[in-house]
């Protein structure tokens, strides 16, 4: 081989490595001193959708703030990092798809642990027991899912509201087109503006809307499903659940749970 081949096929190699270092992810990803990996030095990453006040929300500054946010402050406390928080489509959240591609650590939306979810994620501990609520325009009240024959019902597409709507609409075969909106708010406004005629959802998030919009809606009803709420890692992050888990823990017991749970929820109820 004469040198000019050798000069050109040299630099081709040069340049192929350079594409190749060009085109690498730099890792920021880091080990905390308690042994959990976190996908960035210094944070432990959120996915969560937005709104979904009281848990998720942001506040007239536009900071992010809730009763999720400030139990996972506590799990951020516990690794010695801060918070970070990325809005996110719930469906990439309850999927897994998030977590796996390492968009975030921990995902914390209100979630309601279910058998399907749990194929794909590894839930903590349950933190809150939700309720599903039946809303209406005042003036409309209805306490049943049977007074809605023949009219539109509204839900949080992908929820387990939607869920429970449509397997009772099956189930007992209900007159009753149930119309599936992509979050939260366009559910309130799609009942504000009488596109159904009643929405269901969880019960805090309701009272929480109800609360900063009087004479917007009323709570006609509710449906004890027994849900729980949990906060959910990729699957297989052993250590990380960990200190999910430990954090809410303690805070159960030195009465910081009760306080979070005043500031965002209300009254707590009797054990």
């Amino acid at each position: 081989m004469n040198m000019a081949k050798q000069a050109r096929l040299a630099a081709v190699a040069l340049l192929a490595i350079g594409a190749v270092a060009g085109c690498a992810k730099d890792d920021t990803s880091t080990t905390t001193d308690s042994g959990v990996k976190l996908i960035k030095s210094g944070a432990i990453v959120t996915c969560t959708h937005l709104p979904y006040a009281p848990f998720q929300s942001k506040d007239a500054s536009g900071k992010v703030v809730g009763f999720d946010v400030a139990l996972i402050d506590l799990v951020a406390t516990k690794l010695s990092v801060t918070q970070e928080i990325v809005d996110t489509p719930f469906e990439g959240i309850k999927s897994g798809a998030d977590l796996n591609s390492g968009k975030c650590d921990v995902a914390a939306a209100g979630m309601t642990i279910t058998d399907e979810r749990k194929q794909v994620l590894d839930f903590s501990d349950p933190y809150f027991d939700a309720t599903q609520a039946l809303n209406t325009l005042p003036g409309k009240e209805v306490k049943t899912l049977e007074e809605l024959k023949g009219k539109r019902i509204g839900v949080q597409g992908g929820t387990t509201g939607d869920d429970y709507i449509k397997a009772q609409v099956k189930e007992k075969s209900l007159d009753l087109e149930v119309v599936a909106y992509k979050d939260l708010a366009a559910l309130q406004q799609a009942l504000a503006t009488n596109q159904v005629a009643a929405a269901v959802g969880d019960l805090p998030v309701w009272n929480d809307y109800i609360k900063a919009n009087p004479g917007k809606a009323v709570v006609t009803a509710g449906f004890d499903t027994g849900e729980q709420y949990g906060f959910a890692v990729k699957k297989g992050n052993a250590e990380l659940l960990k200190a999910v888990n430990d954090a809410i823990s303690a805070s159960r017991t030195d009465g910081t749970y009760d306080k979070i749970y005043a500031e965002w929820i209300g009254e707590k109820p009797a054990a």
